[in-house]
């Protein structure tokens, strides 16, 4: 393995889009310090974790299982930043940008998968 895992495209972006989780979630309320904020940040945390994982594994169908899982963990973090919208804690614009750009990485790990073949 010629680059390293913090090298790939989807781990920066997936990096980018975490830091600017954690910067949104710290405005959250107090209260949801152990439930919305930890969530968010967690499940934000494991999509660039998973790829990371995915980048170290040797064989395809092992790759690939994990890509999905990082796959996954985006959907989750897209359903808490819903959440938040919904809570007024993000504003739409924010929502939708975020929103867009997870959309995005979830095209490129697909894309990423289709040049491991």
């Amino acid at each position: 393995m010629k680059v390293k895992f913090h090298q790939l495209r989807i781990w920066k972006e997936g990096y980018e889009l975490l830091m600017e989780i954690y910067q949104i979630s710290a405005a959250f309320p107090l209260h949801e310090k152990y439930s919305l904020t930890s969530q968010i940040t967690r499940s934000a945390n494991s999509v660039i974790a998973n790829i990371a994982e995915a980048h170290g594994r040797y064989y395809y169908a092992d790759r690939v299982r994990v890509f999905y899982i990082a796959r996954a963990e985006i959907q989750e973090t897209q359903s808490h930043l819903r959440v938040a919208l919904g809570l007024n804690y993000v504003s739409k614009v924010k929502f939708d940008e975020l929103n867009y750009r997870y959309e995005g990485l979830k095209i490129g790990i697909c894309k990423y998968i289709n040049s491991l073949k």
